[in-house]
């Protein structure tokens, strides 16, 4: 089945409300003729001023994380009602920061994933292994397990609706990309692994971007394989000249 490509920007912890606001209205008009879906995923502070500032547009707008719980006592997070009120549309859910960093676990991404999903937000789940885990050979089981811990309680109607992104850790703001081969073997084990643990037509509807150091010179290539269906970008997305020839390939 044809799947829609998807180009998402992580913006991790960068621009300002002036200078989000600044870059969405620089990319409108250099995407707004893009076969893919395009979203833009701010800091918590920006959500609301950049998802105002993309109305009329093919432009939606993603969160870096959300919580599961609707409210209560959990100082610094954000809840799926708050995201709805804002009408953010994705949610970017156990990057390898949030993990490294933070400590959230397999279980943590779960909870997260299924209250998003609820709540009408599609997750971007996050996947990925250490250069220690790529050169031990034991990285498609790693991912393998992150994915099928990720989609627990999901039906496989929904599992489908889902987006997953694979990124190898070690090509995270490093400069180093995996090769198009070792991006499409682990894609394709991701889809392979859907599945198994739900059924085929699961695994045809259910999107797999890669994301690790994706520029303009490696996106065409990237997209060339299979079961690659779009790219979480990073340090590329905060430039809008960029992102929209990424999103353009």
């Amino acid at each position: 089945m044809a799947r829609t490509p998807i180009i998402a920007g992580n913006w991790k912890m960068n621009n300002t409300i002036a200078e989000g606001v600044q870059l969405v209205k620089e990319l409108a008009p250099l995407v707004k003729d893009a076969k893919v879906d395009v979203v833009v995923c701010p800091t918590a502070t920006a959500l609301a001023s950049v998802a105002e500032a993309v109305k009329g547009t093919n432009i939606h707008v993603g969160a870096q994380n959300v919580h599961w719980e609707k409210s209560g006592a959990f100082t610094g997070e954000i809840s799926t009602g708050m995201l709805n009120e804002i009408g953010v549309d994705y949610c970017v859910l156990g990057h390898s920061e949030r993990r490294d960093y933070f400590g959230e676990t397999d279980e943590g991404v779960n909870k997260r994933a299924l209250a998003a999903f609820k709540a009408g937000i599609t997750p971007i789940i996050c996947c990925g292994e250490s250069l220690e885990i790529r050169e031990a050979g034991t990285y498609i089981d790693h991912v393998v397990a992150q994915i099928n811990a990720a989609l627990e309680g999901f039906t496989a109607e929904e599992a489908g609706k889902l987006v997953i992104a694979y990124e190898p850790i070690w090509a995270i703001g490093t400069g180093k990309t995996a090769t198009f081969d070792q991006a499409e073997e682990v894609c394709k084990a991701i889809r392979e692994a859907v599945a198994k643990k739900f059924d085929q037509a699961a695994a045809d509807a259910i999107r797999i971007q890669y994301g690790g150091s994706v520029k303009p010179a490696t996106i065409k290539d990237l997209m060339q394989q299979p079961n690659v269906d779009g790219a979480l970008v990073g340090g590329a997305s905060l430039k809008s000249k960029d992102f929209s020839e990424i999103v353009n390939y």
